[in-house]
């Protein structure tokens, strides 16, 4: 039997780190690299992200490879804290165990997605 999308999230979250929302600022305080992969559509109708460094799903392994041709500038090594977000937190789960494959030592993703951030910053009046 083949697995379902949801038990290859739930494999996904095994092997990265989740922050919440309230968590996010930290990292990008402590020089982690926060990346948003929503589609220029969702950004346009959900708002966009404060500080993140746009990167479709479909290049986010070559322009997150410090080693590839097509690396983003921000994109130094392998050690720097990585956090993807998506909409709600599934397809950045996804993306963020490629970037473990690909080698990154701190890659994850955000609980919740920017909607979770979005609600949770909107909270902070």
């Amino acid at each position: 039997m083949s697995p379902s999308a949801d038990d290859l999230v739930d494999r996904s979250r095994r092997r990265i780190q989740r922050v919440a929302p309230e968590e996010l600022a930290g990292v990008v305080a402590a020089g982690g690299l926060v990346v948003d992969i929503r589609p220029a559509g969702q950004r346009a109708e959900e708002g966009e992200l404060p500080g993140a460094l746009v990167v479709e799903r479909n290049v986010l392994e070559w322009r997150l490879d410090p080693t590839g041709s097509h690396r983003l500038p921000e994109v130094t090594d392998l050690t720097r804290p990585v956090v993807v977000v998506c909409s709600e937190g599934y397809a950045s789960s996804l993306a963020a165990e490629s970037l473990v494959d690909l080698g990154y030592r701190s890659a994850g993703d955000l609980v919740g997605g920017y909607r979770a951030w979005s609600a949770w910053h909107a909270a902070q009046g």
